[in-house]
């Protein structure tokens, strides 16, 4: 039998869901609040002793990054910020500042203009000037320079491929920065004598700089080799010219003692740990007792979901209120190239099926840079009535799942959770609320 107040009291239960969801929505707020450009850049920011200083800011969060920067910048300063279409913020443009918006997830004509401009603006710097590079999720999408011999259209094709076979973003960039001409530290190369400074909010796991964005000012730790064995390894069919590329060894990247990354200073000012850590005392405020899984998990989305599903109901038996919390980047291997979802909507439909609506038990995952996948979401939430609701629509969980469908499964509910561009990005933010209260009462 079934707790008797919430099969009696609709209304009751109803309120209980949308306490749910509060609960929820207030974690990812916090979690974000945690890691935005104004709480992570730092308050004083270094100037070039006698010559320039020229800002790059690129990424999700290059604009809010750029114009706090600007603020606190003791010396006049001009530069580049190069974003994705729709994440700029309201009002005038930075004086002095170029501005591209770009392609993302993958690059368009846009990222080439961007990556020509951060290049040639880039060699005119001298040894008494500074670049100051603001780094931020999805500049390897949006400041694209193919190398020699490779089109855009080839450069298209690869990010699409490599997207879509369920490899990490790690190994992605890795192929990414041996097509290229600007990432794995060639950027800062290309700055030749100048000092050249770079600030990170992180969304790779591990936080290894020089995968972020494909690190355009960092020193590379992979090799050619290591980019064939990838796409080897996921039998990516690779356009002519992108494995003609692979194969020269020019297309190796700089050596860390190369003139513009000798002596480079690269400092990580926000990560998913900090966004973690800020939702975790919330939860503890709110009266839940957390678990954290960390920020570095990547497994398939939909097998997370699955195994994070048993977690909860294991700690769902002893009457406690617990948050299972945790980050990082899950995986998506796409069967169906039509299919509208992302990797927090599948890692959400996968948890869902496996709850099977188990009571007292709600989740939420989102991109917290607001866009999960391509659609304008940036997650979801499940509640203990999500696959009622959905039985009732005609909706059949396990088709959307193997379709790679999960935006319209979670749309048709409305149960999607929009934000519009959060202008920070440390990845996946997931939280589990567990009421051990509602299981001991059934």
């Amino acid at each position: 039998m079934g707790d008797p107040d919430l099969q009696l009291d609709p209304a009751g239960r109803a309120q209980t869901y949308a306490e749910q969801r509060t609960a929820l929505l207030d974690l990812f707020t916090t979690a974000v609040d945690a890691v935005s450009a104004e709480a992570a850049m730092p308050r004083q920011l270094p100037s070039a002793p006698r010559g320039r200083t020229v800002l790059f800011s690129i990424g999700k969060a290059a604009d809010a990054m750029a114009r706090i920067a600007v603020e606190r910048l003791a010396a006049p300063v001009s530069g580049l910020i190069v974003t994705r279409y729709g994440h700029l913020q309201p009002g005038p443009a930075l004086k002095d500042f170029e501005v591209i918006e770009a392609g993302h997830p993958v690059p368009d004509a846009a990222s080439l203009r961007a990556a020509e401009r951060a290049l040639a603006m880039a060699a005119g710097l001298t040894a008494h000037d500074q670049l100051l590079v603001l780094l931020s999720g999805g500049g390897s999408a949006l400041m694209s320079a193919p190398a020699p011999g490779v089109t855009l259209q080839d450069k298209q094709a690869v990010t699409r491929a490599l997207l879509q076979s369920g490899a990490t973003i790690g190994e992605i960039n890795c192929v990414r920065k041996h097509v290229s001409r600007v990432k794995g530290g060639r950027l800062a190369v290309a700055a030749g004598p100048a000092k050249v400074s770079t600030f990170i909010i992180s969304d790779i796991p591990g936080d290894d700089p020089s995968f972020v964005s494909s690190g355009p000012t960092v020193a590379d730790t992979t090799d050619l080799a290591m980019a064939r064995e990838i796409v080897d390894r996921y039998r990516i069919d690779l356009p002519a010219s992108v494995a003609t590329a692979l194969m020269d060894p020019a297309n190796e990247t700089p050596a860390p003692d190369s003139l513009g990354l000798a002596g480079a200073e690269t400092t990580v000012i926000a990560r998913a740990r900090d966004a973690l850590a800020a939702a975790s005392r919330r939860a503890e405020d709110m009266g839940y007792v957390v678990t954290g899984l960390g920020d570095q998990l990547q497994a398939e989305a939909r097998h997370l979901g699955a195994g994070h599903a048993a977690l909860a109901r294991r700690l769902s038996s002893d009457g406690l209120r617990r948050a299972i919390i945790s980050g990082g980047e899950t995986t998506v291997t796409v069967v169906n190239k039509a299919g509208r979802g992302g990797r927090n909507l599948e890692y959400l439909l996968g948890l869902a099926i496996a709850l099977q609506g188990a009571p007292g038990i709600c989740a939420l995952s989102c991109d917290t840079d607001g866009i999960d996948g391509t659609d304008a979401a940036a997650g979801a939430l499940v509640l203990p009535d999500t696959l009622e609701r959905a039985r009732q629509a005609g909706l059949d969980p396990d088709h959307y799942l193997r379709t790679n469908n999960a935006y319209c499964f979670f749309e048709a509910l409305g149960d999607l959770v929009v934000t519009g561009p959060t202008r920070t990005n440390v990845n996946d933010f997931r939280a589990i609320l567990v009421d051990g209260s509602a299981v001991r009462s059934r």
